[in-house]
């Protein structure tokens, strides 16, 4: 039995060794940077100091003095952890209070956290699909809405990015049309930076009495009026979209996420979401964090404004250098360059300038598909961006 044993641990790191190799062989192995700063423009990675242009915190907010003071308070108050799940006795009256104020803020009538995006997307899809329903979903969905696609064992149907008029020929290939169903998509992609079509989709939803869930992480807090997403933008209210979910470690600059919508969907979550029944609740003082959070996101509007210049700024100067980017109106400015092994190398030659920019490679994205992800935040300055600007005319012309 040993000897047995002993061959098939061999053959398992033989199998590990070789996919690695493997991965490395494609540029497609990948390693985890380690910082010693808060994330910030200027940060410090694996001991270098660097320009950063790949962080999510599109707000500045992830070190904000007003913020990190409230979640110092609330753990003087409350301690570090919750103890255990919102339905035991993990649900603080910050957590209550945080759901209440995302409510509001988003104009529906209930909201839920999650301990992270890909928690809520995995509970509610799979909450609300079962064997037999159909799942119609966006062929550049994040990950979180692939997998919950799966896990929820419905038959799963992708539709061409942003293809509304693909989506309705699916509708009507549909073996049962009158089965139920959801269409879910992301609101800005993450990858390629650019919007769903939400209008035309929840038109299509309606027609055909379906469910439709719009994960809007990298649009909340940066669209809209007031910050509250995409559909806020669009002028989407509960009845046209009626499963919103948005992560807060994004331009909220805390962590966690929530789905909000209609008072019986949340009481629906509550009772069949697995992800939020068998999870511990995030610390209280994160809950409080984000509660200041989102009061700054409201009123600070020169936040978005700012955003805006910086983006306006870096496509007019982008385009002077004859670099092509992808089409994109949100903190996300992605340059294809196809081959992973270009990716990686263009992405190093920055790095060596000091600038941070991140090489997105498969399976993130489909082969052939690979990418700087240039992101902005509006603690960023006109200078940063210059800096940017000529390190990428370095690259290029290095690279022509």
């Amino acid at each position: 039995m040993s000897k047995v044993y002993d061959q098939g641990m061999k053959n398992n790191q033989t199998h590990l060794s070789a996919y690695l190799s493997e991965r490395k062989k494609q540029h497609l192995y990948r390693s985890v940077k380690t910082s010693q700063s808060a994330q910030h423009p200027i940060m410090q990675i694996d001991g270098k100091e660097y320009l950063n242009f790949c962080s999510n915190d599109y707000l500045g907010l992830a070190n904000h003095p007003d913020i990190v003071t409230a979640f110092k308070q609330a753990a003087d108050k409350y301690g570090v952890g919750s103890g255990s799940a919102h339905l035991i006795n993990g649900h603080s009256i910050e957590h209550q209070k945080l759901e209440e104020s995302l409510a509001e803020f988003t104009g529906r009538e209930k909201a839920l956290l999650f301990s992270n995006g890909y928690m809520a997307n995995l509970g509610a899809v799979s909450a609300l699909l079962d064997r037999g329903d159909f799942l119609y979903q966006d062929r550049l969905n994040h990950a979180s809405l692939i997998d919950a696609g799966l896990l929820s064992r419905a038959k799963m149907k992708r539709y061409k990015h942003n293809d509304n008029d693909h989506l309705n020929t699916l509708y009507a290939k549909a073996e049962n049309p009158s089965q139920n169903s959801m269409i879910v998509t992301d609101g800005v992609f993450s990858m390629d930076g650019d919007q769903a079509p939400v209008k035309e989709l929840t038109q299509t939803a309606k027609q055909q009495q379906a469910w439709l869930m719009v994960d809007d992480a990298h649009g909340f807090g940066v669209l809209g009026k007031t910050g509250a997403g995409l559909l806020e933008q669009q002028n989407l209210n509960q009845s046209d979209v009626p499963i919103l979910m948005a992560t807060l470690g994004k331009a909220c600059g805390t962590s966690g996420a929530f789905i909000s919508g209609s008072s019986e969907l949340i009481e629906y979550l509550i009772q069949s979401a697995r992800t939020f029944i068998y999870t511990t609740a995030m610390p209280p003082s994160i809950a409080a964090a984000t509660l200041v959070s989102l009061k700054i996101i409201s009123n600070d509007n020169w936040r978005r404004e700012k955003l805006t210049a910086l983006i306006t700024q870096f496509k007019q100067g982008i385009k002077e250098l004859g670099i092509e980017l992808m089409p994109s109106n949100t903190p996300i400015q992605p340059i294809m360059l196809g081959s992973s092994e270009l990716a990686l190398k263009v992405s190093q030659e920055l790095n060596d300038q000091g600038i941070l920019v991140t090489a997105i490679r498969p399976p993130t994205v489909p082969d052939g598909f690979s990418r700087l992800r240039i992101t902005f935040s509006a603690n960023h300055t006109e200078q940063d961006v210059q800096w940017l600007l000529n390190g990428l005319e370095k690259v290029f012309q290095k690279n022509k």
